[in-house]
């Protein structure tokens, strides 16, 4: 059956629905969302998580920043489990989200792993993946600054940043310090928001110290 635009077996929404029951029972002791959107866990946060797997199917080597209440993180890693390969390697520096990160992972089966470590120190210890994927983490910029090691080690890498209604202007910002190709997804759950697609990321030269 087709469930956030993806096909799904009954055993993928069994998934879906322990991660929500975990979830909900987490959420009441640790701050994994924004308290004014736990109501609408569904939409907000799962099905919005899902938008990214839709626009990059298949069983690829996943790197979720920041990966706090498992969004897109734990949504990917469970949706890879439906076909029985791929992985996400979730990058979360605080103990207690990794703690519910690892929890959900062994209650639903998903195809992943948490790292509790900054995501600097992921740049090494995680050396190698075919995609990266934020949201909610930081500005395009940052982003593309935390991505460069691993878009260095590998030509082919796409990253895959959430954005609200102020993209433009983060886009731009980057710009000055970043070369890209881009591609911008419109989301299909909240209409002001974005997914930004991000290849061939490069830094741009700079002049040399004491140049003016």
């Amino acid at each position: 059956m087709e469930v956030l635009g993806v096909n799904v077996s009954r055993e993928t929404l069994d998934r879906f629905d322990r991660f929500t029951s975990l979830f909900q029972k987490w959420a009441r002791t640790i701050n994994l969302v924004a308290p004014s959107t736990k109501d609408n866990l569904w939409e907000r946060h799962i099905a919005d998580s899902a938008q990214i797997f839709k626009i990059a199917p298949g069983p690829k080597h996943w790197i979720d920043l920041g990966s706090g209440g498992g969004f897109p993180g734990v949504i990917t890693a469970i949706l890879l489990a439906e076909g029985g390969a791929g992985w996400v390697d979730m990058v979360e520096s605080n103990h207690k989200k990794a703690s519910f990160l690892r929890m959900a992972i062994t209650e639903t089966g998903a195809r992943g792993a948490v790292h509790a470590i900054r995501i600097e120190d992921a740049q090494t210890k995680l050396p190698d993946c075919d995609a990266i994927s934020a949201r909610a983490l930081a500005e395009l910029d940052h982003l593309i600054e935390l991505a460069e090691p691993w878009a260095v080690r590998n030509p082919l890498l796409r990253c895959y940043f959430h954005k609200g209604r102020d993209y433009q202007q983060e886009i731009e910002k980057a710009r000055g310090r970043w070369g890209f190709d881009l591609i911008v997804h419109q989301s299909a759950i909240e209409p002001d928001s974005v997914i930004l697609e991000l290849a061939k990321i490069r830094r741009l030269s700079q002049p040399a110290a004491g140049a003016e």
